[in-house]
């Protein structure tokens, strides 16, 4: 029986490596870096000419789909800054505004946490417009301040094409409108109430002005604020309109007219609010799911922001949760991360969210650098130094601690860093996902920041060239790289 046994064990152990193979993929311990092609982009940035915002951006669909083009930031409107490493600086100080909202927003939806107890948000110009007497400002999920990927949607019958950012982390929907007591400067002209044949004002008993956080009555008809972590904010009429996505028209929509704007929203006309919320547009669109690619924010190219379309086969799954206390952030099931194909001793806690809502890790459209708890991101950063200590060190930039001068090479080998999900599913990423240009002259920066918040949020610069997948009927998120 012994004999047996021993020679039954060594065949057990083949069949069970075998099973482990197929569900642990051997991913890359290194990825390599094309250092003059992301010096050659950031130059070319400056270069590039703004599209016409007049231009067909027409979308395809179906009976059960429904896909809109989805443009970055400088390909619509040509930046203001003369170098890249202000632009860099620009972009992080707009992040970091972002994840402030972000996480206020996420501690006043904890039990036991009151405004009272968080620092009192500007809520400029609402008096001016007659608001004086909301209760508390909403602290949003996003400032479009760091918003860097736009849409082209039209609003009102007959449409009027503006371009909208996208944000996972918000559900409202909203749009600059006349007359203006404070409207911030924008690609497109104001939309005019007047000239749309669709335009409605939602009284304050309807379900959809009950289900903002924020909202007043004045003369019978429903005020919405939506204000930001940075001071920025929107004021104005909550109403329906018509929401025309390349040949689809879409009524009935509840979005926010605003007359008084303010803050970091420069170029974009509104937001198209992708949270899971129910003012949300994919609620509103009663959509099983969405998805969007991000292509790289220092590219011309376009890519798709598709609803009702499944998974791809080839994906990378994970657990898609909801938090009870909050229903507008799409939190990721992980499990774990690796450098050099090496599991990094971080406990599983520190990705998950606990009974009371707090903690765990969101994705999140709008946010550019990915924040992890300072222990997770202390082993993170240290593991990846380590197995990069043939490059030259440099000073850090901003957010980042860890920076490179890689202006002697046109090409590093660097260590890959992968996200793990449940059942042994693993995310590679691209090292131009990780490492970044912050100037023109070859200095790079781990793209990873820690947060003194429970919360984590995935951002966009780790999801870049990668299409992420909701699927809300069947609470799963979906990685397939190189599908935009």
């Amino acid at each position: 029986m012994a004999t047996f046994l021993l020679f039954l064990l060594p065949l057990l152990y083949a069949s069970f490596s075998a099973v482990l193979s197929r569900t642990l993929p051997h991913a890359p311990q290194t990825s390599v870096l094309d250092v003059a092609a992301s010096i050659h982009t950031t130059r070319q940035v400056f270069a590039f000419q703004p599209q016409s915002p007049m231009r067909d951006e027409s979308t395809v669909s179906d009976s059960s789909s429904l896909t809109l083009l989805l443009n970055s930031r400088v390909s619509i409107m040509k930046t203001s800054h003369t170098d890249y490493k202000s632009l860099t600086l620009s972009r992080l100080y707009r992040d970091s505004a972002r994840v402030r909202s972000l996480t206020a927003r996420m501690d006043l939806a904890i039990p036991g946490i009151t405004g009272a107890d968080l620092e009192p948000l500007p809520t400029g110009g609402a008096s001016q417009f007659g608001m004086e007497d909301f209760e508390s400002p909403i602290v949003s999920g996003a400032s479009q301040g760091s918003g860097e990927y736009f849409s082209r949607v039209g609003i009102g019958r007959p449409p009027s094409p503006v371009y909208m950012v996208l944000d996972t982390g918000s559900d409202v929907s909203w749009v600059q409108c006349a007359p203006c007591a404070d409207c911030y400067e924008q690609t497109d002209p104001i939309f005019e109430p007047t000239s749309s044949a669709s335009f409605t004002s939602l009284s304050c008993q309807t379900q959809q002005c009950k289900s903002l956080d924020v909202s007043e009555c004045r003369n019978g008809t429903c005020l919405y604020e939506v204000s930001y972590g940075d001071g920025s904010y929107t004021v104005g009429d909550f109403v329906t309109e018509t929401v025309t996505l390349g040949s689809t028209s879409l009524t009935n929509i509840a979005l926010g007219c605003g007359h008084n704007n303010e803050g970091l929203f420069i170029g974009a006309a509104g937001l198209l609010g992708l949270g899971g919320g129910s003012l949300s547009f994919p609620s509103q669109l009663n959509a099983s799911s969405f998805s969007y690619c991000l292509v790289d924010r220092d590219s011309e190219s376009t890519s798709t922001l598709d609803f009702n379309s499944p998974i791809p086969p080839d994906a990378v799954t994970a657990p898609l949760h909801r938090n009870p206390n909050l229903d507008t952030f799409f939190y990721l099931g992980m499990t774990g991360m690796s450098v050099g194909g090496e599991i990094l001793p971080i406990p599983e806690t520190s990705f998950q969210m606990s009974q009371d809502g707090n903690g765990g890790i969101i994705i999140d459209s709008g946010t550019a650098v990915t924040r992890l708890q300072t222990t997770a991101y202390n082993l993170l950063r240290d593991a990846f130094v380590k197995k990069t200590h043939d490059l030259q060190s440099a000073r850090g930039v901003a957010l980042f601690d860890t920076c490179y001068d890689l202006s002697s090479k046109s090409r590093v080998e660097v260590p890959t860093v992968s996200f793990h999900f449940a059942d042994g599913k693993e995310l590679p990423l691209p090292a131009k996902n990780y490492l970044i240009p912050v100037d023109s002259e070859g200095t790079f920066c781990f793209a990873f920041a820690p947060t003194d918040s429970t919360l984590s949020i995935l951002g966009n610069a780790q999801q870049q060239g990668t299409r992420v997948s909701f699927d809300l009927a069947n609470s799963l998120v979906g990685f397939s790289s190189n599908k935009c």
